[in-house]
């Protein structure tokens, strides 16, 4: 008997942001294969009867690379177990999504895609930061600092190649979201800077996005350089949008909204998390 893959998206962190159908595949699971980025309140939903694989890959530190789990999911299946790939935000941006299907297909395995909150979309959320506007902006582009360090060939004229990709964003006036930005912003405001970027353009950090633990990190382009080291995950918003934030909410440097996970989910089940815990 052939069970089936489901390639989840686990939202941003908060469980609320979950889809119901996500919610129903993970009850019903036979096994999930689940990155770092997956809060835990969300792995607390995972049955006991059910496997349960870190498969999770960060910052360049592969616990496990990206054949094995493509092998690890085609023997789970071939068991016919029903099967949760559980991925971070929505697991068709920047989630390794497309090796994880060709290997599906080229294996005659049967898959679904449940798509899922991406960290974008609930960061700017919870920062209550517009990422378009009619007045400002009319574009958004999401890119990974990450993924763009790991193919950058060395040499002037390769960081040359890579700004000049950036400016064609700048051109159309774009919000830009920057997936997995690091901790290397000098490097990161050199390249906006080259690309065009204004030096005045605000810019917001925002640390584990919807979680209890979220911060926010308001700058520019030009002071970029002096932002603290807050805890991944991370995303980088840069554009004209970010001064349309609630005043209120983002008058500090630092914002720490009051996040209830006292939910109809978690309430009488989940113990609270420590800090420490948090992937």
């Amino acid at each position: 008997m052939t069970g089936k893959v489901y390639l989840v998206g686990a939202g941003p962190g908060d469980p609320e942001l979950l889809t119901l159908k996500a919610l129903r595949l993970l009850r019903n699971a036979d096994a999930v294969l689940h990155d770092d980025l997956v809060a835990p309140e969300v792995l607390e939903l995972i049955p006991s009867t059910a496997q349960i694989h870190n498969v999770g890959k960060r910052c360049g530190k592969k616990k496990i690379l990206q054949g094995e789990i493509n092998g690890l999911m085609v023997a789970l299946v071939a068991s016919g177990l029903k099967v949760v790939r559980l991925k971070g935000g929505d697991p068709l941006i920047f989630g390794r999504a497309g090796e994880e299907i060709e290997c599906l297909r080229r294996n005659k395995i049967a898959f679904e895609i449940v798509p899922g909150v991406t960290s974008a979309l609930g960061a700017a959320a919870a920062a209550q930061i517009p990422l378009t506007d009619r007045r400002t902006s009319s574009a958004l582009v999401l890119v990974t600092a990450h993924r763009a360090s790991e193919r950058r060939p060395s040499g002037e004229g390769a960081a040359e190649k890579d700004d000049s990709d950036w400016s064609k964003f700048v051109a159309c006036g774009a919000t830009l979201v920057m997936y997995m930005p690091g901790q290397n912003y000098s490097d990161i405001a050199r390249r906006l800077t080259a690309a065009g970027v204004a030096g005045e353009t605000p810019c917001a950090i925002i640390s584990r996005a919807t979680t209890r633990y979220q911060r926010t990190y308001r700058t520019t382009v030009l002071d970029l350089h002096r932002a603290p080291q807050l805890a991944s995950p991370t995303l980088l918003v840069v554009g004209k949008v970010v001064r349309l934030a609630d005043a209120a909410a983002m008058a500090a440097e630092f914002v720490a909204p009051e996040m209830l996970f006292k939910t109809a989910l978690s309430q009488e089940t989940h113990p609270r998390v420590n800090e420490d815990t948090i992937a």
